[in-house]
């Protein structure tokens, strides 16, 4: 059991290290990322949000997750608000051959 655990612990890990390197490469082609980090950003959170995110996204450092955030939430799209603004485009007596 506690092999299968660990298996399945690296395989969470290894999807969501691929993942978080995708985003990142993903906000360098978009120029959000680069070289010069000339900002800094601080703020008060609780430690125990800090912890769960970074425990979920696999990352270590404070600045890790926040790059990894923030770019997520820039990279963001839109997709639910068009989904839901489409309501009512499509005439109900369309045949969709279901």
């Amino acid at each position: 059991m506690a092999a299968q655990t660990q298996t399945a612990a690296d395989r969470e890990a290894k999807v969501a290290s691929t993942r978080n390197r995708l985003v990142l490469e993903q906000a360098k082609a978009a120029g959000l990322l680069g070289t010069a980090k000339n900002t800094r950003l601080s703020g008060r959170v609780p430690s125990e949000l800090i912890e769960a995110a970074k425990k979920r996204a696999h990352v270590t450092s404070d600045t890790e997750l926040l790059e990894l955030a923030l770019s997520r939430l820039a990279l963001e799209d839109d997709f639910g608000a068009r989904l839901v603004g489409r309501k009512g485009s499509i005439p109900a007596d369309i045949d969709l051959g279901v």
